[in-house]
């Protein structure tokens, strides 16, 4: 072949595969039909969770042992943060007008766990669980997520029966979570696990439970007001085979209840019960997800600067995983 011929045939060739690129359509990045097409318009993205901290320093009193001193466990943080939102803490004595004025920066409350089932604490859980369910009555999507203590002191405010609570061993123990039907994987906190997830759970101990008080799935059911107000999700078996309730979700509100501690498995290392497996961790995270895609529904939109002034970046955690069992880390308020 001579060597016309051969350049002849090369431009031939790169003709061809030019006008075969030309002749499909290329969408740049900026094109508007590839870019903020799948983003829900109603979907808040920068939500805001309120945590009402707890009596105490969460290490008896190495840490603090001031008579007006509270905490959160930097695990509930970490836990709301790794789901994508930020956290307001909600100090319990603080005066009312400063927790009301925080319960309207933030699009959601968690209660903790802890140990304070009477007093000033409890009274106020039973305050800011009422505005939960009066911002909702006002049309406002609201959720709250209430976990181990919070668990019981909701049932406690429902039921309006301070002895409602019976006595369990369920301290420092994996367990499983017993599903009472299939449908409450559907419509619940659960809806996002995978099934074969959903099967773990229910063979595998990939729920931490720490609590020796809670409610049997009959003592529920037979309070008018808590079996009206609560559907079972789960239930648990403790060290000695009594069963107790572990998770409800409300029929009318969007109020989730948790035995059981799904911060841990993630983000506490101080107890060796605590599951950490894979499995144990796609159960923290998604119980996460749901409950900050909940959060996203509300339509509250705080000032920005009122936000940052009083998010928990604003302090400092301590390391509190050296000087005992308990956390590994915690905010401390006073």
């Amino acid at each position: 072949m001579s060597p016309i011929s051969l350049v002849f045939q090369l431009l031939s060739c790169f003709i061809f595969l030019f006008s075969v690129a030309t002749s499909q359509s290329i969408l740049l990045p900026t094109d508007p039909l590839v870019h903020l097409s799948s983003v829900d318009p109603v979907s808040y993205n920068y939500p805001v969770i309120g945590i009402v901290s707890h009596p105490g320093d969460g290490a008896s009193g190495r840490l603090s042992n001031a008579t007006n001193v509270s905490y959160i466990a930097a695990s509930y943080v970490k836990f709301v943060e790794a789901a994508g939102a930020r956290v307001v803490p909600i100090v319990y004595n603080e005066p009312e007008e400063t927790l009301l004025e925080k319960l309207r920066l933030v699009n959601g409350v968690l209660f903790t766990g802890g140990s304070a089932k009477t007093g000033p604490y409890f009274e106020r859980i039973k305050k800011v669980f009422q505005i939960v369910l009066d911002r909702n009555d006002a049309g406002e999507h609201f959720p709250l997520l209430a976990i181990c203590l919070g668990f019981e002191l909701v049932t406690k405010a429902v039921s309006k029966d301070n002895n409602i609570l019976e006595r369990f061993s369920a301290q420092n123990q994996a367990s499983i979570l017993q599903f009472v039907d299939n449908a409450a994987t559907n419509i619940s906190i659960f809806q996002r696990f995978s099934p074969q997830l959903i099967e773990k759970l229910s063979t595998d101990c990939l729920a931490m439970q720490n609590h020796v008080s809670g409610i049997s799935p009959q003592r529920l059911q037979t309070n008018d007001a808590l079996s009206k107000f609560f559907r079972i999700l789960t239930t648990t078996p403790d060290k000695n085979g009594k069963i107790y309730v572990s998770s409800v979700q409300a029929y009318n509100y969007p109020v989730t209840a948790l035995q059981w501690h799904p911060e841990k498995n993630v983000f506490e290392w101080g107890v060796s019960a605590i599951p950490h497996s894979e499995d144990a961790v796609l159960v923290s995270q998604y119980v996460g997800n749901y409950f900050i895609s909940e959060a996203r529904k509300s339509s509250t939109r705080p000032s920005t600067k009122k936000v940052l002034d009083n998010l928990i970046y604003n302090y400092a955690p301590r390391f509190s995983g050296a000087i005992g069992r308990g956390f590994d880390e915690v905010y401390i308020f006073q």
